[in-house]
């Protein structure tokens, strides 16, 4: 019979690994069981981040919106109310788009959606 060498899959398995933790610090990169720790723990991390990133940016939006709205001499929470009471089906990522980038557009839609 033939001789059968194992462990293939195995190694395989190492490597990914070991390649996920490319440019980890000290020994993290380099052994394997410390490795395997540290990419449960940046996977964690990862799924947790993508989901601060969320509310990360809708505060961003928020407060680009409060600065130009001050400025029109407004409160971002009265803006808010009469934008939803006259109907208007823009989310606050386009309208602080538009706050920051096309400051006629903006005026036009603070009156608008002045109370």
């Amino acid at each position: 019979m033939t001789r059968v060498k194992r462990g293939t899959i195995a190694h395989k398995k190492r490597e990914k690994i070991l390649k996920a933790t490319k440019g980890f610090m000290w020994g993290r990169k380099s052994k394997e069981k410390l490795a395997k720790e540290a990419l449960v723990h940046a996977y964690q991390n990862a799924f947790r981040g993508r989901k601060e990133k969320k509310r990360d940016y809708r505060s961003l939006w928020i407060v680009r919106m409060n600065a130009a709205l001050r400025e029109e001499g407004i409160s971002y929470s009265k803006f808010i109310a009469s934008v939803k009471k006259a109907d208007i089906k823009l989310d606050r990522r386009v309208l602080s788009d538009i706050a920051a980038n096309r400051p006629e557009a903006w005026k036009e839609v603070v009156a608008v959606g002045r109370p």
